[in-house]
């Protein structure tokens, strides 16, 4: 029995992977984390955080955030409650597909993880409310390595389902990158 099938993106190691929901009379079953799936995005496959966010209103944004290296981590998001639409943007120097975005919607059941590399900053906007998300990372926060930038970056332009809303202070005031800004350099 195949228990996850691991889809590619347009944006080189980062990935989806499909779980396999395993349901009987008694409820259901499903592998949220196997070691193999930051390894294959080129991260170590260590588990060194896990971190739960929940968010109370649809709309809000969370995000886009990144950690500079030696900082930056591969991270893993699962839905566990509610339905977001989440996005990871290239940010690595000479990458072919650098700051182009990427998003998948993860819903509770669905069974599906994304899988961010090093390199790529991450957001996500709630689709309901109530939502809640379990994050895998391969590296700890570091505050003073911690970067981010707008959600409604021009030269990113991600495609938000909803009108952005619940912007935190920080992410509000995220300056607009410099076209000359040449990225993540890992």
């Amino acid at each position: 029995m195949v228990d996850v099938e691991v889809l590619a993106t347009p944006i080189e190691g980062l990935q989806v992977v499909q779980r396999t929901v395993h349901h009987d009379e008694r409820g259901s079953f499903e592998r949220l984390f196997d070691l193999g799936w930051p390894a294959a995005a080129g991260g170590s496959g260590a588990v060194v955080q896990v971190n739960r966010s929940y968010t109370a209103s649809e709309g809000t944004v969370r995000g886009l955030h990144f950690q500079y290296p030696p900082a930056a981590e591969t991270r893993l998001v699962t839905c566990l409650s509610g339905a977001v639409f989440d996005v990871a943007v290239d940010l690595r120097h000479r990458s072919p597909t650098f700051l182009r975005w990427h998003g998948v919607e993860l819903s509770a059941g669905s069974g599906t993880t994304f899988v961010i590399p090093r390199g790529c900053a991450h957001g996500f906007q709630t689709l309901t409310g109530e939502s809640t998300l379990l994050y895998v990372h391969d590296g700890s926060y570091v505050p003073g390595e911690e970067g981010g930038i707008h959600p409604e970056e021009a030269l990113v332009g991600v495609v938000w389902p909803l009108p952005v809303d619940g912007l935190s202070d920080r992410d509000a005031h995220h300056p607009p990158l410099d076209s000359e800004w040449e990225g993540l350099r890992l």
